[in-house]
């Protein structure tokens, strides 16, 4: 080794950071000094550096291995440094360490290429938004029903409503911990990979952008499509062909998909907008059951008053496995508080903003919850929201008759679309993400049509009409089509496909055991580390019973999935098994060919050689 870390310049970052983050600065992603062009290495992956050999003397990174005398320790147990950064590359078992030389074959995950992680345009706002907009999505207006019937009473269900959102608050709380330690795009993905080993973050890949992703947007899509349809007919909404349905629901997919491929900022601000929809409609809910049971209006027959005559426990089951069930609804109904985990490489303090997202998000989501539930009671009878699918438009219709009806239904399609909006744009980070570590062809990891779009983009937008669409819906330094086109493009066929089978009952069950498995996993991973290295930097450190209680309940959910529907778990562990011989083919044919290309000096994908032929610089250290 050539030069300790006591020679860098005071505003050097360690190799964690070095390795993977972008500056925070937007407007240093062109830098004509060295250190500043160092710190705005955008991401780990299939890293060129440019003119910045990882060898040379000057770069921070080079001195990474062997040398832990800095303020941030990495032990040798854990070694971020040289072990797991960057992620991806021609060498070994798709790990190389700081240093190694590094090929890449494409343009798009370079520094000097495009990168979405260079380009940190989101806010604690669009964070938030991510969240609320995925969480609330249809199950709070149209089928709280599972809660409710299970736990058996109004009160015992606002119990169980109350537990489900402080045990998904534990594990956003996790997560924040762990983005906060590794701010990188791709959540549990890349979370698993560092942690665990690589191929956990293959097979958590391998699942959700197969199945989980796709699976539950096409859920989505069909609810918003079957409300919209009732909104349009209503009542002959109950004899339309499912097909119609699933023609709306493709229709808004491909909307969807479109916004989020032109920018990231008008997918950002679609989400801006449905999340404030939603509270303000969850707010209205909550305001007209107040003034319904303190005015007892009612437009259609009497007014509802069980929740007078009748004790608020009266009838609360005292079966296990039906509160064990009322947990697990009341657990689906929160989930998405992962959301922004996904895209944090993108967030222009993710550090801070995603402790404040996560902790604003959540008991903002369980009292609107709560309160929704409250206003349900005193509108309607205990029986009509247990056995009901359609609470919200029953509500509105009871309240202000047919054009309540069609209100609520509104709404509920509009929550979905949010929620639609909001899967659509973190799933297509999931993707691209994917793309870039080789899990996926590298188009996935490309951002825009083509190689030479982005590099064009300025060149095309030169005439009137294109400045104008590019200040009014593209991102402010990057215009139009700055996205995971691709990636987006992928989602959204495979939610498609989904749609048109509509087999839901097994990909609940699916969704239960693969994501609850991967859950538990990733905040297990927060525990090894905090045990593995307790001197990371951690901008937010959660207290150590979260992530163990949070295990604990997701042990719970696995054993009764398990002894509950024991075929169809094992359908979901073979499926999770079948990724491992994929990983090895897929990830073999990615680091047998970096190893060819440094190898022969070959050309690499932005016309310059290959850095294999600079052999006198390995020896380097």
């Amino acid at each position: 080794m050539s030069r300790g870390y006591s020679n860098l310049q005071p505003h050097a970052r360690d190799s964690l950071e070095l390795a993977s983050l972008a500056s925070s600065s937007p407007g240093r992603r062109t830098s004509s000094s060295s250190t500043s062009s160092r710190s705005g290495i955008a991401s780990s992956r299939k890293l060129s550096l440019e003119d910045d050999d990882p060898l040379d003397n000057r770069n921070p990174a080079a001195n990474a291995r062997g040398n832990h005398a800095r303020s941030f320790s990495i032990s040798s147990v854990f070694d971020f440094s040289s072990n797991l950064f960057p992620l991806s590359s021609s060498t070994g078992n798709g790990y190389a360490p700081i240093g190694a030389p590094i090929s890449s074959t494409n343009t798009q995950t370079t520094i000097g290429g495009a990168s979405l992680e260079k380009n940190k345009t989101l806010t604690y706002l669009n964070g938030l938004s991510l969240i609320v907009g995925l969480i609330i999505g249809s199950g709070i207006f149209s089928s709280p029903s599972q809660v409710n019937s299970n736990a058996g009473s109004p009160g015992a269900s606002l119990i169980v409503w109350g537990i489900a959102g402080i045990l998904a608050w534990t594990g956003a709380a996790s997560y924040a911990e762990l983005g906060g330690a590794i701010p990188l795009n791709g959540g549990a993905q890349v979370y698993l990979a560092k942690i665990f080993g690589e191929i956990w973050g293959f097979l958590f890949t391998w699942c959700a952008v197969v199945v989980l992703k796709p699976g539950s947007a096409a859920i989505i899509a069909i609810i918003m499509g079957e409300y919209l349809v009732r909104a349009a007919i209503g009542a002959e909404a109950e004899n339309v062909s499912v097909w119609i349905n699933k023609g709306v629901a493709l229709i808004g997919l491909i909307l969807v998909t479109a916004l989020n491929c032109t920018s990231t900022r008008l997918g950002t601000k679609m989400g801006d907008m449905f999340m404030f929809l939603k509270f303000v409609a969850l707010l209205g809910v909550t305001v007209t059951g107040i003034v319904v049971a303190v005015t007892g209006f009612s437009t259609t027959g009497e007014a509802n008053q069980d929740w007078k005559d009748k004790g608020w426990f009266d009838g609360t089951s005292t079966s296990a496995s039906a509160w064990a069930v009322a947990l697990y609804a009341g657990l689906w109904a929160f989930d998405g508080w992962d959301n922004t985990n996904y895209v944090l490489g993108e967030f222009r303090n993710p550090t801070r903003d995603l402790p404040r997202v996560i902790h604003t998000a959540m008991p903002l989501v369980i009292l609107s919850y709560i309160l929704a539930n409250v206003a349900y009671f005193f509108v309607l009878p205990l029986d009509v929201i247990s056995d009901s699918d359609t609470v919200a438009v029953m509500f509105g219709n009871k309240v202000f008759g047919p054009v309540g009806s069609l209100i609520l239904a509104l709404i509920v399609s509009a929550s979905c679309f949010g929620a639609l909006n909001a899967t659509t744009f973190t799933s297509g980070r999931l993707v691209y993400v994917a793309g870039k570590e080789g899990y996926l062809p590298k188009i996935f990891g490309r951002i825009g049509v083509s190689n030479d779009q982005v590099a064009s983009t300025r060149l095309r937008t030169r005439s009137w009409v294109s400045k104008r669409l590019a200040k009014m819906f593209g991102d402010e330094e990057t215009g139009l089509f700055y996205t995971p086109i691709w990636a987006m493009v992928l989602n959204a066929s495979l939610t498609t496909l989904y749609i048109l089978v509509g087999e839901f009952g097994t990909l609940v069950t699916f969704y239960g055991v693969a994501g609850y498995t991967f859950y538990f996993m990733t905040v297990l991973g927060l525990i090894v580390l905090r045990v593995r290295e307790p001197n990371l930097e951690r901008p937010y450190r959660t207290w150590i019973t979260t992530p163990i209680i949070f295990c604990c309940v997701n042990l719970f959910l696995l054993s009764r999935a398990v002894l509950a529907e024991p075929i169809k778990t094992l359908i979901v562990v073979t499926f999770i098994v079948a990724g491992v011989p994929v990983y090895y083919l897929r990830l073999r044919g990615r680091d047998q060919g970096g190893r060819k290309k440094e190898g022969t000096g070959e050309m690499s994908g932005d016309g310059r050689a290959g850095r294999g032929w600079m052999f006198w610089k390995r020896d380097r250290r």
